[in-house]
């Protein structure tokens, strides 16, 4: 009986080793929860407000990044992106 036992053990210990080895994932889900997005969001709010200086919110568009998590992206050649983080105050000095 110890025998049989044994050579079970053994028999199940093969098929797991079996199956571990060919088991492949492929993750249907983004692990890091979005944040890869959000990084590219804040960077380019940062890259903004080198560019435009006191004329671009970056505080608003960092803010608008972590609520909408990254789905709208500013770029900073495009008015319409940052329309609303620009500074309309200071934008009136000049007008």
């Amino acid at each position: 009986m110890n025998s049989k036992a044994n050579l079970f053990l053994i028999l199940v210990v093969i098929c797991a080793a079996a199956l571990v080895d060919h088991v492949q994932s492929n993750p249907a889900v983004d692990l890091f929860g979005g944040y890869e997005i959000i990084s590219v969001c804040m960077t380019n709010c940062a890259q903004c407000k080198r560019m435009y200086g006191t004329f671009f919110n970056g505080q608003l568009c960092a803010e608008a990044c972590l609520e909408f998590k990254g789905k709208i992206v500013p770029d900073c050649e495009d008015i319409g992106s940052i329309a609303g983080f620009l500074n309309r105050a200071e934008l009136k000095k000049f007008a």
